[in-house]
């Protein structure tokens, strides 16, 4: 493992009040000490006053604040020492140069926290909610990443672990002991243990689909037929003018897709042409690209026209066919006569618009809101690809056994279970998957 002293600019460069840079590695102390007049790495943890000046020139950079944090009490586990700058783009970099002119290397992109990693300071689930919480861009995002990086799903996984480890001991007492009536455990309780674990993993799984659309953003598409008030009800929830609206049929030509918060949840908006049949050939081409965004939708928001509460024939067609959930609205309500069956929603009063946003998060979301902010929640891929890997050992385990197969086979099946889990966690984990990790962190993260 590297541990040369390495060095970054922590903050975004750019006109700003201050700029932080961080160094961190063995030998990091020597290299602020060739820079810093005064240097004081035995008063840790203190924020202190100095001048950064040039090693090689000695020509000052700038008047600066640094902390020292000596291992192992520091975010890399290494010594660690993070230096305040008047922020821009000259200072900085400068004094970033400065620091390599003194025997630091630039970082890697993520390279602090690849090191916190690997030093034990962090989990590879905490690595992952880092990125996570600095990506946030909903208040749902923000708590399910903080609760990560508080060892929600660690601890979760840890005692899953422990369990799985349990049950292959239970097994493995049964295979020791083949000939006391039946062997000293009975198979109803190696049913029983198996279930408990088995439905354990099942739970954290169906987490899954909700988990990576929070961290990714629910794609809702907005669909219905022309004139049917879409456009307007996508800037309404979009908070901007986006989307042409026009009192014409047919004026949205092309799917539209931006990025919202609805209810404190992630969304990416998406505005379609209006599904009717129609001769004009771009029209034409604007419905086929609604029609691949609605095959692809996590929800779809489906729009009718006051007073066209029963729908049209193509609409109907589509909710028919369609896989995703589908909400359906009536636009215009403010012109209504009388109060719509179901939803109602008007852009020009703003009525129904709250009760529409809470009705899209429950539809997107209604899992995640119904555990809550402290139970722990499968946001990845990769979380979700190792437990399919784990409850399916687990039930080739029951299967083997259910056939008579040999116990210390069918057992194997547990100890592949027990490896899913601990890739999951990052008990052991390959460089090629830190490496596509740490690929999209921030540099001086």
């Amino acid at each position: 493992m590297l541990s040369d002293p390495i060095v970054a600019l922590a903050t975004p460069p750019g006109r700003s009040a201050i700029a932080v840079i961080r160094v961190s590695g063995t030998g990091a102390f020597d290299v602020v000490g060739r820079c810093l007049r005064p240097f004081h790495a035995d008063r840790p943890r203190a924020a202190l006053r100095a001048r950064l000046v040039h090693p090689a020139t000695h020509e000052q950079v700038d008047d600066v604040i640094a902390a020292a944090f000596p291992a192992p009490r520091s975010y890399t586990g290494e010594d660690v020492v993070e230096i305040s700058t008047h922020g821009g783009l000259l200072i900085p970099g400068e004094a970033v140069a400065a620091l390599v002119a003194a025997g630091a290397r630039p970082a890697q992109p993520g390279e602090f926290t690849r090191r916190a990693l690997l030093n034990g300071k962090l989990d590879l689930l905490q690595a992952e909610a880092t990125a996570d919480l600095i990506d946030a861009g909903a208040p749902a995002q923000r708590r399910r990443a903080l609760r990560q990086l508080e060892r929600g799903l660690s601890s979760r996984l840890e005692a899953l672990r422990s369990e799985l480890l349990e049950f292959e001991a239970l097994i493995a007492y049964d295979i020791d002991f083949p000939e006391e009536d039946e062997g000293p455990v009975s198979p109803a309780r190696v049913t029983a243990a198996w279930r408990a674990v088995r439905e354990r993993i099942a739970a954290l799984l169906a987490t899954a689909p909700e988990g990576e659309r929070l961290r990714e953003g629910a794609l809702l598409v907005i669909a219905g037929p022309p004139n049917a008030g879409k456009s307007s009800l996508f800037n309404a929830l979009l908070g901007q003018e986006r989307a042409i609206v026009t009192e014409v049929p047919g004026t949205t030509r092309d799917a539209i897709e931006a990025y919202a918060v609805i209810a404190g949840f992630p969304f990416r908006l998406v505005d379609t042409a209006g599904l009717r049949d129609s001769g004009d050939r771009v029209e034409k081409i604007g419905i086929a690209v609604a029609r691949q965004y609605l095959g692809a939708a996590d929800l779809v928001l489906l729009c009718r026209e006051t007073g066209c509460e029963t729908g049209d024939a193509e609409s109907e067609r589509f909710v028919a066919a369609c896989r995703a959930p589908v909400v359906e609205v009536v636009t215009k309500v403010d012109l209504a006569a009388r109060s719509p069956d179901g939803l109602g929603v008007s852009i020009v009063t703003g009525a129904g618009l709250d009760t529409l946003r809470a009705r899209l998060a429950e539809a997107a979301f209604g899992r995640l809101l119904a555990l809550g902010d402290v139970e722990p929640v499968v946001t990845r891929a990769r979380h979700r690809t190792a437990l399919e890997r784990a409850l399916g050992e687990m039930d080739d385990f029951y299967a083997a056994r259910e056939r008579g197969v040999d116990a210390a086979a069918a057992a194997t099946h547990l100890r592949a279970a027990v490896g899913a889990l601990d890739d999951l966690i990052g008990a052991v984990t390959p460089d090629d998957v830190l490496d596509r990790l740490f690929a999209s962190f921030c540099v001086g993260k």
